[in-house]
């Protein structure tokens, strides 16, 4: 048996859509790399927005209770207004990314969570 002879041409074109191939697959393979650290940086901004505001909150009551001899009511004022500054920042971005992602199509699927050992 002798092997199948291809022109040139042929060649060429079997090479360059194997190549073309091969750079969808990469692409691909790149676009879901750099949307899931899209994702996961997203998800590091809205830790710090809740940490962030409660730190902050914390400091302002501190200074509140040093300035004035309040202890321990600025700190702890302090900290509800920290809180719920910090709840409000992160539904703002929980809010923007919804829309961002609804913008782009995409529809997120409920999928309800399971016990593990639990049957239907």
């Amino acid at each position: 048996m002798s092997p199948t002879k291809e022109s040139r041409e042929e060649a060429i074109a079997r090479l360059t859509k194997s190549a073309s191939e091969l750079e969808t697959r990469t692409a691909n393979a790149r676009s879901a790399e750099i949307s899931a650290h899209a994702v996961t940086s997203q998800a590091y901004k809205i830790i710090a927005e809740l940490l962030g505001g409660v730190i902050v909150g914390i400091a302002i009551g501190f200074g509140v209770d040093r300035l004035f001899g309040t202890a321990p009511w600025g700190l702890i004022g302090g900290v509800l207004l920290g809180f719920a500054l910090s709840l409000w920042m992160a539904r703002r971005t929980a809010n923007r990314l919804m829309a961002q992602a609804k913008a782009a199509g995409i529809q997120a699927e409920a999928i309800p969570f399971e016990e593990a050992g639990e049957k239907d």
